[in-house]
């Protein structure tokens, strides 16, 4: 079946589901299309105690702003999973759910979008299908041996979802630490393997660490303002928890707790993983990237009229030397790869892709005409994978929209 629309926004996460309320509050004509439902990642592709790392007064969309009694609070994953239902229901955004897009290409001025469930036809593409798309595995993980369970965080559920035995955690971002953290704690012997990550404590001079990064800008800072834009885009996660507790996560809180610390994990061979010395070397280009972070805060702690109590966060030096392990020796039954994500967009036949598979685009619009994404890592501004930089991304990404079609009778004309 064939249909016509002025535009087709692909997937309904908090990216896609305020690019819909932007182009209805427009009288713009659209479709939302989604694989599962309503925000599918969060429902099916998160693990079960985890929480957002911005506090809940950061979560807001165009149109909905949370609202509920803990604004220092972190949502946990049913409830942001909510607050994005109830945002597609109060915003009515005609989501189709359950349809999967198998193709898009270009028609002349059209594209044409083939779906499960019939095709589409339209000036404008939004490609809201998220930063987080596909975890990334790296190729050395085909050379470990079939007796060790590997997994991802998009798969891994809780610490009873692992087979019984130590766990090897690649990777000390956001994901990694917490994983690290919650295994340690359930009684299970941890290893984990460094590679770059981005240090910070919760809660700084008596305020949480992202009210801080608002009031300085540095999460408002635009892509204009950056000297290596794909070097930032690049960076790891932040290391941290979002812990009603306020609690602060980092190597020297997992390495009290028993887990093991390795630098980078360098190859594998069988049942041997091999592990580079650099973990010195990567603790301590986090720890001069913190204390910059730290001088900086303090100065606009210095302007500000109320009194913040000062607060020393102490600095943290790790060594490891370069290793090798037998998993099965150590008792290690299972890897999982906390190696970040990638986007997958082979079913994107539009000549906007890279030689790294990645989309080129300015600020979400693409060398393609009538073609934008959202949702990606510092797209506009360092803070547009957050729920709230998603959707002034979007706002933002309107006018644009609005100025393509606009344009488009005289340019038929």
């Amino acid at each position: 079946m064939l249909q016509s629309t002025t535009a087709v926004v692909i997937g309904a996460g908090q990216a896609g589901l305020a690019m819909s309320h932007c182009l209805t509050r427009h009288g713009v004509d659209h479709v939302v299309l989604e694989r599962g439902r309503v925000a599918e990642r969060w429902r099916s592709e998160r693990w079960d105690s985890l929480r957002l790392l911005t506090p809940n007064w950061m979560t807001r969309l165009p149109g909905l702003i949370y609202a509920g009694p803990e604004p220092e609070g972190f949502l946990t994953m049913p409830e942001v999973t909510g607050f994005l239902v109830d945002y597609a229901r109060i915003s009515r955004a005609p989501v189709q759910a359950a349809t999967t897009v198998r193709r898009v290409e270009l028609l002349g001025d059209l594209f044409r979008v083939e779906t499960d469930r019939g095709t589409w036809l339209a000036p404008v593409v939004v490609l809201a299908t998220g930063y987080c798309d596909r975890p990334y595995v790296p190729a050395m993980a085909s050379a470990l041996s079939a007796a060790t369970h590997q997994t991802t965080p998009t798969a891994y559920r809780n610490p009873g979802s692992l087979p019984a035995g130590g766990v090897l955690v690649v990777g000390a971002s956001s994901s990694g630490v917490q994983l690290a953290d919650e295994l340690a704690r359930s009684g299970r012997d941890v290893t984990l393997a460094v590679g770059r990550h981005i240090r910070l404590p919760r809660r700084y001079r008596d305020r949480d660490i992202m009210w801080w990064l608002d009031r300085t800008g540095i999460l408002h800072k635009p892509v204009a303002k950056v000297d290596d834009i794909a070097a930032v885009r690049a960076e790891p996660s932040l290391q941290l928890v979002g812990s009603p507790e306020g609690q602060s996560i980092d190597l020297e809180t997992l390495q009290r707790q028993g887990v093991r610390l390795l630098g980078r994990l360098a190859g594998i061979d069988g049942r041997k993983a091999h592990f580079a010395g650099d973990l010195e070397a990567t603790t301590a280009a986090a720890e001069h990237r913190l204390q910059h972070l730290l001088a900086k805060l303090d100065r606009t702690a210095a302007s500000l009229q109320h009194y913040v109590p000062m607060e020393h966060v102490p600095s943290i030096r790790m060594a490891a030397p370069a290793a090798s392990l037998d998993l099965a020796a150590e008792g290690i039954a299972s890897v999982v790869w906390a190696t970040g994500f990638k986007r997958d967009y082979a079913w994107l036949d539009v000549p906007v892709l890279d030689a790294a598979g990645e989309i080129v685009h300015d600020g979400g619009v693409t060398p393609a005409p009538g073609l934008y994404v959202l949702g990606l890592n510092f797209m506009r501004r360092r803070n547009s994978s957050f729920i709230a930089g998603a959707g002034d991304d979007a706002s933002e990404l309107t006018p644009h929209i609005l100025a393509h079609l606009t344009a488009r009778p005289r340019q038929a004309a």
